[in-house]
């Protein structure tokens, strides 16, 4: 356990890089980073695995969300806009919540918009944030970082074990169906620790070339 007194985060978070990406901090006031948050939440197959406590229904609803997601920066947690390194263009978001700083517990979650899929986005992206949260001098230096996914979600199971976050088991009505509030269904629950061995092969993150 650390006190957040002694080893606090630097604000504002920095860029990563590798793999071909580079994860930046987003920016509410660009319409570009607006219209791919908007798209990326928006989108039938994020709705399908994922209710967040806001569903916005139009642009200006999304800025909100935006805007509260870029400011919490508390303890060290940080919501990255994951972009293709050589074009800038947007492909997708991973952001890591601190939820315990006396734990030194976190946790992560990702997404990526549908013309960026089927290329390795979220493990690379995960891969390079879970680095930086864990083990990076200049991160929150958690102890463990958790990753949650809804049961079914066979596409988000294998990211996370690829980017060596094992199974746990399952958390039961630890989440809302698909477009309510209303209702659960359960979570599959793994997790990664700072001691954990990098996981070996194409996720392994990289440093960004010179």
């Amino acid at each position: 356990m650390t006190d957040a007194g002694i080893r606090p985060a630097p604000r504002p978070f920095p860029d990563l890089y590798g793999h071909g990406l580079r994860l930046r901090p987003w920016d509410p006031d660009s319409g570009t980073d607006l219209d791919a948050w908007f798209r990326g939440r928006a989108d039938p197959e994020f709705r399908r695995w994922n209710t967040p406590l806001s569903l916005a229904a139009d642009r200006e609803g999304a800025r909100a969300t935006l805007r509260a997601a870029a400011a919490d920066t508390a303890d060290g947690s940080a919501a990255y806009c994951v972009t293709d390194a050589g074009s800038g263009v947007v492909l997708g978001h991973v952001g890591v919540s601190v939820v315990s700083r006396p734990m030194d517990c976190g946790r992560v979650g990702y997404w990526v918009l549908p013309e960026a899929r089927g290329r390795r986005v979220a493990g690379h992206a995960l891969a390079l944030a879970a680095r930086w949260a864990l083990t990076a001098p200049d991160g929150p230096r958690l102890h463990r970082l958790e990753l949650g996914h809804a049961v079914g979600h066979h596409a988000s199971c294998r990211v996370a074990e690829r980017c060596g976050f094992r199974a746990e088991g399952t958390l039961r009505g630890a989440q809302w169906e698909a477009g309510r509030h209303d209702a659960y269904r359960d979570t599959h629950l793994h997790a990664r620790l700072a001691t954990d061995p990098e996981p070996d092969g194409p996720l392994t993150p990289t440093p960004a070339a010179a």
